[in-house]
């Protein structure tokens, strides 16, 4: 995240923004004489296309950890709670709540609203999907957000019971949570898909495919799905049984699946595309300065790469630390994507504030990187302590990463300082999403790409990954002070959550099993007729306000 913007509040795009996916359509063909004979003005077509790059693994909110999916789940789900412009707790399906004194027990009251099938939506769904999320025979990668909930670990670890977690519904319209410790940000978390619900009759049809299956999709927010084409594009279109449905003006959104962002480019400018969030680098400096429609936001989000820590010789921290120190961070966003992204110096970007106020990444310093350049000399040394002097004897590395023109740049310039600075070759395999998720997931892997976007604005939201029990550390490295640090973080406030947090991040980055990269910018394209269109600093579009205009 660029130094200097604040990104703890979410930007509404209120564009005034126009062009659009499809030409213009109306309602008729011809005018239409009205009563005073005066031909009445042709409604427009309430449909937005937008590109959402790679193709879904799946829907399910339970087992989502992708932001396009998230997208996707974001305007088909609703939780208890929902963001509004500020990234802040409102009432979404729960209509009120109170909050003991103490901070542990939450009491929502859910309004009258109901499924996209016109059944009700009622406390029991919430509890079913919240333990269905934390058993272990689901094995969700996001169980560990659940991890609040009094006994919500100790259930998903195998020594606790379902019904011990801190989740009950009092009757049909009143859910009782219990949590391990207070948890200012709590309410935030209700309004994330992990905490979403969903139907027991509809995913006990189909396991696997129920969230992408239209006729078992069955959702509550004011979109549902209407067609799912694997590879290609999905259908979103509205929800009249959502309860605040009369102020949702969009009847369809298209969602394609484009992932060269050349093509998606042309799409664009052809009028095929209304929103396109992801550009072709070499074409952002000639847009930035040439294009209205073209926007820069805020993102609470990092580019890494992951290091096997398993597998030799990345089990060697001096070989991990030489080939981050090779990387010029300043060339990459300066050559390749200037966009204003921020060369990376710790796992946490800008914007995330400690108890007093201050900018985590700022107090928390450089540690062992410098960001504006390389450190060829402590790198090199690093390497030749490992064994590897000038790269002699070291293995060819293989590097994953999922099918994006963007991370294939990125690569290739990566390739070239390895190779140039401490003579190591490097092989990069590009993968389709689902399969590149599958493969990090099984550990099957060297080096990888990958990337974070904040699930919600607190440092807890990127630290928490790297615990030995999160189902997204993937480099196999584990630090029992990590964990230590962790949970006591989660227990504590003020000053002393704060250092607990510090000194997390000050152990991964000592570890080097990551290798930030840089702080991301949100780039994007949006044509003037798309009004009311919201994403935020976390990375999620919202649909229910967006109008076509003229």
């Amino acid at each position: 995240m660029k130094k200097g913007i604040s990104i703890l509040l979410v930007l509404v795009l209120l564009l005034s923004t126009a062009g659009c996916a499809k030409p213009v359509a109306t309602t008729v063909s011809t005018p239409q004489p009205t009563t005073s004979g005066v031909p009445a003005t042709p409604a427009i077509e309430q449909t937005l296309v937008i590109n959402m790059g790679e193709d879904v693994k799946t829907l399910d909110p339970a087992l989502n950890s992708a932001l396009n999916a998230g997208s996707v789940i974001m305007n088909t789900f609703e939780g208890l709670m929902k963001t509004d412009a500020n990234n802040k707790a409102i009432p979404g399906i729960a209509e009120k709540y109170e909050v003991s004194a103490d901070g542990m027990v939450y009491t929502f009251h859910l309004r009258d609203a109901k499924w996209s099938d016109g059944q009700a939506v009622t406390a029991g769904d919430f509890e079913y999907s919240w333990k269905r999320a934390l058993s272990p025979e689901l094995a969700s990668e996001y169980s560990f957000q659940l991890y609040y909930l009094k006994n919500g670990e100790a259930y998903f670890e195998g020594t606790g019971s379902a019904d011990a977690v801190g989740v009950k519904a009092i009757d049909e319209k009143t859910l009782q949570v219990t949590l391990e410790s207070p948890t200012p940000y709590f309410l935030e978390l209700t309004s994330f898909y992990t905490y979403f619900p969903v139907r027991k009759d509809m995913v006990e049809k189909n396991l696997e495919t129920w969230g992408s299956d239209p006729t078992t999709a069955i959702g509550n927010g004011p979109f549902k799905l209407q067609e799912y084409k694997t590879g290609s594009e999905l259908v979103l279109v509205k929800n009249q049984a959502y309860y605040n449905a009369d102020a949702v003006k969009l009847e369809k959104i298209t969602m394609l699946m484009i992932n060269d962002t050349a093509t998606a480019l042309t799409a664009y400018e052809s009028n095929e595309v209304d929103v396109l969030d992801e550009l072709p680098n070499q074409e952002i400096p000639n847009l930035m300065a040439s294009n209205d429609e073209f926007l820069v936001l805020p993102y609470l989000a990092n580019y890494y790469y992951l290091f096997n820590t398993k597998e030799k010789p990345f089990d060697d921290v001096r070989v991990r630390k030489a080939l981050s120190l090779a990387v010029d961070r300043r060339a990459l966003v300066d050559t390749i994507l200037k966009d204003g992204s921020t060369p990376a110096s710790g796992f946490l970007p800008y914007g995330l504030k400690d108890s007093n106020g201050e900018d985590f990444r700022e107090k928390n310093g450089n540690f062992y990187i410098d960001p504006e350049k390389a450190d060829l000399e402590q790198a090199k040394k690093l390497l030749a302590d490992a064994g590897y002097p000038d790269g002699k004897g070291f293995p060819k590395v293989q590097l994953l990463y999922n099918t994006s023109s963007t991370h294939k740049t990125i690569a290739e310039a990566i390739q070239e300082m390895w190779k140039k600075n401490l003579g190591i070759d490097l092989e990069m395999t590009n993968m389709e999403w689902a399969v590149f998720q599958s493969t990090l997931s099984e550990g099957k892997f060297q080096v990888a790409k990958a990337n974070w976007f904040g699930d919600y604005v607190d440092p807890m939201t990127f630290l928490d990954l790297w615990t030995s029990d999160s189902g997204k550390s993937y480099t196999g490295w584990a630090s029992p002070a990590y964990d230590e640090a962790i949970a006591n973080a989660k227990k504590m406030s003020g000053t002393e959550r704060d250092q607990n947090l510090y000194k997390a991040e000050a152990l991964l980055m000592e570890d080097a099993s990551v290798m930030p990269l840089y702080y991301y910018v949100d780039t994007m394209m949006v044509k003037k007729k798309v009004q009311g269109l919201r994403k935020t600093m976390l990375g999620y579009f919202y649909f229910d306000a967006v109008e076509i205009t003229q």
